[in-house]
């Protein structure tokens, strides 16, 4: 694609070099730039890609788009100063891989819970409808039936793009994503065009990048702010967040809820650790579901497709037919009869909600012990939090590590011990060992108690000073259970 038709439509302060030439691929990595590439240099908030310029010209960028022109220059390259880099990224990546959002309807999922859920179950269902169908996630992403290793909720715009033109040109019709508040506020979704967009739920999460609840809040905002006319916009009002997400909207705005009225409507009739009897909107349906965090889930995914024009007999239909998601509230029974759940929460909120629908399935007929950790260099001001949430909602608490990442496991134990009393720490056990903390937890467990590993979900590894090693929670578990 000739430089000037990727610019085109791209504010520019100056342009040195010649705009009539051919550009083979676009890069913010150097370390991708190939022969005939575009290279933009963004200020990112680890480096500042303006540092690795000339490294992407000896890789053989041939153009190069930046906010402050380099003092070196060299003959035969190209380039374009503008005033907002990072800004500009996606409106390029989505011209050179042919705007693929033109030729397949894209509904973005954002919110801190229930992103992952809601946006596989959407890809599943419309998979059942007979749609060739895309999914960007957290725990994978698909082309169809083809699985792509993921390593973020939302990849930069040049990945995110490359990957949204593979699905337009495999001939698939929807696409479904998670939209993270760090894809809005880095715009790593600039230049898509959505068609829906659904609003799970808001509580306190990456409050170490946002610095305040407010502009997490205005993050996912910016997100419906920005919906075109003839889209969707389908949100939770059981959220005190949820209206003011779609205030100033222009999508045509659809609401659920469990609790107050709303477009459509969700109650538990019956539930157990196999799932639930719900009814939605007036209809019966059993799923293999639990909890009423997916009940919202659930209802959001209903809701989505009928805003998309399903009909909702086969909606119900569909519904009945979905599997939890990897790592989502997944249950594993040992032969004693003690049920472990698997669960991502890492947060709060999140952890809340499962041990909630733990402790109302059990009715007191059994004890409640969960392990769990918090993530290192994350927001600091949550690990307290997640263990007080923890020791309020469960008979025993084990404290362990999590993805430690740079910082020490036991420095971050101490941090959620620091939230707790010593009428609440009688209830408490340190144990920095995650596969050591799951053994004591299963160990401490009777025939009717139920124990909650949460924190890693999905995840198969532990990240430990920069090196992923392998580490499933699923696998631990089931070895201890000797299954």
């Amino acid at each position: 694609m000739r430089l000037e038709n990727l610019l085109r439509d791209i504010c520019k302060v100056t342009v040195i070099g010649d705009e009539n030439k051919e550009i083979t691929g676009v890069n913010i990595d150097s370390r991708q730039v190939q022969e005939g590439h575009l290279f933009i240099a963004v200020k990112g908030t680890q480096t500042d890609g303006h540092s690795y310029i000339n490294k992407a010209i000896e890789n053989g960028a041939v153009a190069v788009v930046c906010q402050t022109l380099p003092e070196e220059r060299h003959d035969g390259v190209t380039y374009v100063q503008v005033e907002d880099s990072e800004q500009i990224v996606g409106p390029i990546a989505t011209t050179f891989y042919g705007n693929p959002t033109s030729k397949l309807r894209l509904v973005g999922v954002t919110g801190t819970n229930g992103k992952t859920t809601i946006a596989t179950l959407l890809y599943k269902m419309f998979r059942i409808f007979g749609y060739k169908c895309g999914l960007c996630s957290t725990v994978c992403n698909y082309i169809n039936d083809e699985p792509l290793p993921t390593d973020h909720t939302t990849p930069d715009p040049i990945t995110l793009n490359r990957l949204l033109g593979r699905m337009a040109d495999e001939g698939c019709e929807y696409a479904f994503m998670e939209v993270s508040s760090h894809s809005v506020a880095q715009h790593r979704i600039g230049g898509l065009k959505f068609a829906g967009g659904i609003f799970t739920n808001l509580t306190r999460d990456h409050l170490d990048y946002h610095k305040t609840f407010e502009n997490y809040r205005d993050a996912k905002k910016a997100f419906f702010d920005a919906l075109p006319k003839d889209a969707f916009a389908v949100t939770n009002v059981d959220d005190k967040n949820g209206k003011v997400m779609t205030q100033n909207t222009k999508a045509d705005i659809k609401t659920y809820s469990l609790r107050s009225a709303a477009d459509f409507k969700a109650k538990v009739l019956e539930e157990s650790f196999e799932g639930m009897c719900l009814d939605i909107n007036g209809k019966e349906v059993s799923v293999s579901f639990i909890g009423r965090f997916n009940v919202s889930n659930l209802l959001a995914v209903y809701s989505a497709a009928i805003a998309m024009g399903r009909q909702p007999e086969e909606v119900l239909v569909a519904i009945s037919m979905l599997r939890p998601v990897n790592g989502r509230f997944e249950t594993i029974r040992s032969e004693e009869g003690v049920t472990a759940i698997v669960d991502y929460a890492h947060t709060p909120d999140a952890l809340v909600n499962v041990l909630t629908t733990i402790n109302e399935i059990l009715k007191g007929r059994g004890e409640v012990i969960t392990v769990c950790g918090a993530g290192g260099n994350r927001d600091k001001g949550k690990r307290p939090l997640m263990a007080q949430e923890a020791v309020k909602h469960s008979d025993r608490v084990i404290i362990t590590s999590d993805n430690p990442r740079f910082e020490e496991p036991q420095d971050i134990i101490n941090d959620m011990l620091s939230g707790l009393d010593k009428t609440q720490m009688r209830k408490v056990v340190a144990v920095v060992d995650r596969k050591e903390a799951i053994r004591t937890a299963c160990m401490m467990a009777r025939p009717g108690d139920a124990v909650l590993v949460a924190g890693k979900g999905h995840e198969d590894y532990q990240d430990i000073k920069g090196v992923k090693f392998h580490f499933d929670d699923h696998e631990v578990i089931r070895e201890i259970f000797g299954m």
